[in-house]
């Protein structure tokens, strides 16, 4: 989310390339509306980041459609260009007289999804910056919960902003208020990502949030752009930053898998790291099984194919440069928030009745997506990687779906 963005995300493209869009804004003039239904929390941790005005927006419908995602992070609110202490999109876009995202937001919640906002990123300039003091802050990022009627809110802070003390006081200070005046409302805060969890200013983050006596949801780190080599990289350093939430908040290794989270880039990085299906896969293996509270990627722009499919090399805003298919990436996300994506096989038809044909589960076993085992006179199919998680303890959002008694 770093050079690229900064790179990138200065030409806004006219078009907001939302399928419907024009039915939704008729839809809107007439008077209908499209108000907000809250969808669990894991759904917003689950949500990938979308920018609507830049980088060939694609269709969250169609995405909607093909994947069985509900959720998206839509980025970014800035301070104006021009300077000031009111929200806009990208730099350019007001909060207060935007029809456009509010057109996409109306046609994602039409189909049962939602969104969360994230404010900041690597380019522009962040309200934290301009704004005098975190009451104001908090006052300019209220506009945008009104406005959009949010239930969840993302703080992205990297640089340059977060080498700015004063700054970094105001966007924790205006989180905390957000989260007092806004009763549950779900509150990331997204940093750089490095070896050994994140850096220098990353902590200095993390002891201004402490000394603030402000609590997220979630913290998630980036680990990309930093010398990093598939997911066993991002893994091990998902570990050293749990080490650092716990020495620096206190928490125990389980509370503090709770209050982390992981934000990848699909495909080429801007610095020519590489991150394929199969990392997101283990990645996402990892967070499920620590039972961490978020995993999102920048970003869905980029989630298909370039031409020719290693984009000759380079890093793009539209497209992954890997060889994949449309929207490979985003049906993680969908696997984290534990819904399994539509597919175009026959489901898995449950065994007769009167016996159980599958192995009883075990609690030393570990089992991945497709497995079957039976447990309290029903099958019980996985949905992904699992280990030690009883059948049928966590409901539907659990990593067991029931196939009905034996």
């Amino acid at each position: 989310m770093k050079r690229l963005r900064a790179l990138l995300c200065g030409a806004a493209t006219a078009a907001l390339a939302t399928a419907g869009l024009a039915a939704f804004a008729a839809q809107q003039a007439s008077g209908a509306s499209a108000d907000a239904t809250a969808l669990s929390n894991r759904w917003y941790a689950a949500a990938p980041y979308l920018m609507p005005h830049d980088n060939n927006p694609p269709d969250a419908g169609a995405i909607m459609d093909a994947t069985g995602l509900k959720a998206f992070q839509l980025a970014f609110i800035l301070a104006p260009n021009g300077g000031g202490c009111s929200p806009t999109w990208d730099g350019t876009s007001p909060v207060s007289s935007d029809t456009a995202v509010a057109s996409v937001i109306s046609a994602i919640r039409a189909k049962g999804g939602d969104v969360s906002v994230s404010i900041g990123g690597y380019g522009g300039t962040k309200l934290g910056q301009t704004c005098s003091d975190a009451a104001s802050t908090a006052a300019a990022y209220q506009q945008v919960i009104t406005k959009y009627q949010l239930k969840a809110i993302d703080f992205d802070l990297e640089e340059p902003e977060y080498e700015n003390t004063a700054a970094i006081a105001h966007e924790i200070g205006a989180a905390k208020i957000l989260q007092q005046n806004n009763p549950g409302l779900y509150v990331s805060v997204t940093t750089a990502g490095t070896a050994d969890g994140t850096g220098w200013f990353g902590k200095q983050m993390l002891n201004e949030a402490k000394s603030q006596g402000f609590t997220p949801n979630n913290f998630s780190i980036m680990p990309f752009d930093g010398g990093f080599n598939g997911a066993s990289a991002q893994t091990s350093a998902l570990t050293n930053f749990n080490s650092i939430l716990q020495s620096t908040f206190g928490w125990d290794a389980a509370t503090a898998y709770a209050h982390e989270g992981f934000s990848g880039m699909n495909g080429r990085s801007d610095t020519g790291e590489y991150f394929r299906q199969a990392d997101f896969q283990t990645v996402l293996d990892y967070a499920t099984s620590h039972h961490m509270d978020r995993f999102t990627f920048w970003s869905l722009n980029r989630d298909r194919q370039c031409s020719p499919p290693d984009n000759n090399g380079q890093t793009s805003g539209t497209c992954s440069s890997v060889t994949q298919s449309d929207w490979d990436f985003a049906k993680y996300s969908v696997k984290f928030a534990g819904v399994t994506p539509p597919t175009t096989t026959p489901p898995t038809t449950p065994p007769p009745s009167g016996s159980c044909t599958a192995a009883a589960w075990s609690n030393s076993a570990v089992y991945t997506a497709g497995n079957t085992v039976s447990y309290g006179g029903h099958t019980w199919k996985a949905k992904w990687w699992t280990q030690n998680e009883t059948p049928g303890t966590t409901g539907e959002w659990g990593v067991w779906q029931d196939l009905g008694a034996c």
